[in-house]
């Protein structure tokens, strides 16, 4: 009977350490999903809604992307190539602009953003580079750009023809 008693007293130890250790483990978790929070709130400051309960649309008091072009014919290039092209913005808004990705619909085209606010009146580029190999023909690659605009995704392209090598 004492050894049952030893037993249970060691398998309750046991399971009060763990739960113990777990919770610690936990709070440290939460802790930083508390700074994670607070670093997001920055964030979250200039982020807004357009859209109100009523339905109505303010498209006023956001940020938004004027680009000089949004479309940049390359013109002819034989396949293996790369295009580079920087397309220019400026902030016409009435807020901060912050860029959330820039990206395409294939891993041919890549493209790189600024990260940091940009205030409105001022401006930003981005830089897209496409990669012809293994493409032909006419081709038209789209730079879909997500941001704190309104509507909240804008598209640039690259476009031309390219020739067969060889």
């Amino acid at each position: 009977m004492k050894k049952m008693k030893e037993k249970w007293l060691f398998a309750v130890l046991g399971i009060g350490l763990t739960t113990f250790i777990a919770c610690k483990d936990e709070a440290g978790k939460s802790g930083k999903q508390l700074e994670e929070i607070k670093t997001e709130s920055k964030i979250s400051s200039i982020i807004r809604n357009p859209i109100n309960a009523d339905g109505t649309v303010d498209t006023v008091n956001v940020a938004k992307m004027v680009f000089e072009e949004t479309i940049y014919d390359f013109g002819e290039i034989d396949e293996g190539g790369v295009i580079k092209h920087e397309f220019k913005f400026t902030n016409t808004g009435k807020v901060p602009l912050l860029i959330q990705n820039a990206n395409s619909t294939c891993g041919c085209t890549v493209a790189e953003w600024p990260k940091e606010l940009i205030e409105p009146g001022k401006g930003g580029v981005i830089k897209a580079e496409f990669n012809t190999k293994g493409k032909v023909d006419f081709q038209e690659k789209p730079i879909i750009i997500t941001a704190n605009t309104f509507p909240s995704v804008s598209k640039v392209f690259i476009k031309g023809i390219v020739n067969k090598k060889g």
